[in-house]
């Protein structure tokens, strides 16, 4: 089953009455009317504290967050929907579990990451590594822009405890190999995540089948609120990890010597949650659905494809990454082209694209660039925008 692009525009009021092209998903999404409603909805009419609260208005408010919890567990196919914990998003999952885990690293134990992660899968896991005197290792990447997984024993051993990956390159659009990667970090007894922010809102996530033991995701990369994402856990795990910050609902009993907490996944949420977004979030999920990942998928799929054989036409272009199994995010650098002023230039046709490094300067350095130019797109994308795109490409080339 297909969908359209031009209808689902029809959802989203800012392409209302509007010739905007957007080509930023990477960075955020656009928001539909039931999304931006539903959390509308519960400020008018059920406004008040979850949990603990004996009158109606916060009943209401507790099942609306809860059942956000439900259904965002069915979409990935979670266990139990105790093992969903909200967070503010990605980076606030992954530095939830490097602070939380420093307990299972010993001075020189190893944590391997790649060359291709974003900042927020870096940074933390490098304060981690100076609380604990534990050591980073880095999977290098091939010509293709793939992780070089050739020689596995030197980078998976008896020292390594940690492996954090992403799903899907923010910059490259390389899918990595989940599954073979859980289970190189399972023969030797590492813990797995995934940062899943440009995974879940693009393909069908099931993380009983990825093998892994936390995956984390943000809210406003798949059409949901910002200020709200998700840390799944296996619930076994989830139960052993310590808290990362105190106070509220993650709360068991409070003395004045000591404290004991709360269950999964409350002992992890501290307090008051950001329940009117993760009510968004839901209803963003329950939209996704409805379109169907597997079509989701195949659209964006068809969608780069012939993107990146339009964009290969164009005169002094460099794209970067040709992986094999690759979704709709796509790097470049035009010739004698600042990706800065190229956006600029875009801007006066109301196309949106995001240059910069991307929240990933060391995969820029081994790319050789100090900025590149990203589009990356959605559901509501369409051939017409890839035409208009690349239109623009080669009149702004003419300035130049």
């Amino acid at each position: 089953m297909s969908f359209s692009p031009v209808e689902l525009k029809k959802d989203f009021p800012i392409f209302r009455d509007s010739n905007l092209i957007y080509l930023d998903n990477a960075a955020t999404t656009q928001k539909p009317d039931c999304v931006i409603d539903s959390v509308s909805s519960l400020y008018r009419e059920a406004n008040a504290n979850v949990h603990r609260a004996i009158y109606s208005l916060g009943s209401e408010a507790t099942s609306r967050f809860e059942n956000s919890r439900k259904i965002i567990g069915d979409f990935i196919n979670s266990s139990s929907e105790k093992e969903i914990i909200f967070t503010g998003g990605t980076t606030e999952s992954i530095n939830l579990l490097s602070r939380s885990l420093d307990k299972i690293l010993n001075d020189g134990d190893e944590i391997l990451i790649s060359q291709m992660e974003h900042h927020s899968n870096i940074v933390p896991w490098q304060l981690t590594a100076q609380r604990t005197g534990a050591v980073i290792n880095y999977l290098p990447l091939d010509s293709r822009g793939e992780l070089d997984l050739t020689d596995p024993e030197k980078y998976f051993n008896k020292k390594t405890k940690i492996v954090s990956i992403t799903h899907m390159s923010n910059v490259l659009g390389t899918i990595n190999p989940i599954n073979h990667i859980a289970n190189l970090a399972h023969s030797v007894e590492a813990i797995f995540i995934v940062d899943g922010a440009q995974g879940v809102p693009h393909m069908n996530v099931d993380v009983e089948e990825l093998g892994c033991d936390y995956y984390t995701f943000s809210g406003h990369k798949m059409l949901g609120p910002t200020g709200v994402g998700v840390l799944w856990g296996k619930l076994d795990l989830l139960e052993e990890l310590d808290p990362f910050m105190g106070g509220g609902e993650m709360i068991e009993k409070v003395d004045m010597d000591s404290s004991t907490w709360n269950s999964v996944p409350y002992k992890f949420e501290a307090g008051t949650p950001n329940f009117a977004q993760a009510v968004g979030l839901g209803e963003a999920v329950k939209y996704l659905k409805r379109i169907g990942m597997k079509n989701i998928e195949h659209h964006e799929q068809t969608l780069t494809q012939s993107s990146l054989t339009k964009l290969q036409n164009i005169n002094g272009i460099r794209v970067h990454g040709s992986a094999q199994n690759r979704g709709g995010v796509i790097s470049f650098n035009l010739d004698k082209i600042h990706p800065h002023d190229l956006a600029q230039f875009l801007n006066e046709y109301n196309i949106a694209i995001r240059v910069g490094h991307h929240c990933a300067q060391p995969l820029l350095k081994n790319l050789g660039e100090s900025s590149t130019a990203r589009l990356s797109i959605y559901i509501y994308n369409d051939s017409s925008d890839i035409d208009k795109f690349c239109d623009s490409l080669e009149n702004i080339r003419k300035y130049f």
